[in-house]
């Protein structure tokens, strides 16, 4: 099966895609595109998966890049192939050609960013932890740092649960309320105290206070499709070990 790969006109021309879990080499509970090598899949599989999605992005295996993602605001400035073990960081961004940056996501926002005029992108792995805690912004300091100018940039969020799926707890809602109490916005009544957080909203919000040029969510939700996406928190309604990494990329 060949690969789905997911873009926007906003980062257009650039090469970039959201890769969907369809075409992949992975099986059982990891089927298809799991690019993962952080999960418990096969680690030949994992690289043959990304070896694809490199090949999509028309770069070779080694600079498609990624970093070991711990729901941190950290973004990295990146202009060659990163030694391992991989940073921690959430966030990377590049002014370099022939380098595609790349973020794993199951459920958490990944977010595609590009001033094509200055020749800088950048990529970030938002969940709610690192969207509160602003990787969203440093991921845009970061390409400003490289010639980038926010008034000129794009930003793109691709599969992400959706607020229907994503149920909280109540001390979820302090977190957001203590940032600010407009917050309150992103959340809907649940079943009893639970809520219904909208993490893509909460992530917009975010990207057009800090001034991007544009911005906009792809609108597909990882929870509700099993067919195209992995899930984190529906691997875990369902009982299953593990569960499989959606890769997103950009390069210039």
């Amino acid at each position: 099966m060949t690969l789905e790969i997911l873009t926007s006109e906003l980062l257009t021309p650039l090469r970039h895609g959201f890769f969907t879990r369809r075409g992949g080499a992975s099986s059982g509970v990891f089927a298809g595109l799991n690019c993962g090598p952080g999960s418990s899949d096969l680690s030949e599989a994992v690289k043959l998966n990304r070896s694809r999605a490199a090949q999509a992005m028309e770069v070779a295996p080694e600079n498609l890049i990624s970093v070991h993602q711990v729901h941190s605001a950290t973004a990295l400035a990146v202009d060659a192939p990163l030694p391992e073990p991989r940073p921690r960081a959430d966030a990377m961004v590049t002014g370099t050609p022939g380098l595609a940056l790349a973020v794993l996501t199951a459920d958490c926002q990944p977010v595609l960013f590009a001033d094509a005029e200055a020749g800088v992108v950048g990529a970030a792995h938002a969940g709610w932890r690192g969207a509160l805690d602003g990787v969203l912004e440093a991921t845009l300091d970061a390409m400003e740092a490289l010639g980038a100018d926010r008034a000129r940039t794009s930003a793109v969020i691709g599969p992400t649960i959706s607020q229907g799926a994503y149920e909280v707890g109540p001390e979820f809602l302090d977190d957001f309320l203590a940032e600010d109490p407009e917050n309150a916005r992103f959340f809907a009544n649940g079943n009893g105290d639970r809520m219904l957080f909208d993490l893509p909203g909460y992530g917009l919000k975010r990207l057009r206070d800090a001034g991007v040029a544009e911005a906009e969510w792809t609108r597909h939700c990882t929870y509700e499709d099993p067919a195209r996406f992995f899930s984190y928190r529906r691997a875990t309604h369902q009982g299953q070990a593990d569960y499989g990494r959606l890769i997103s990329a950009i390069r210039l």
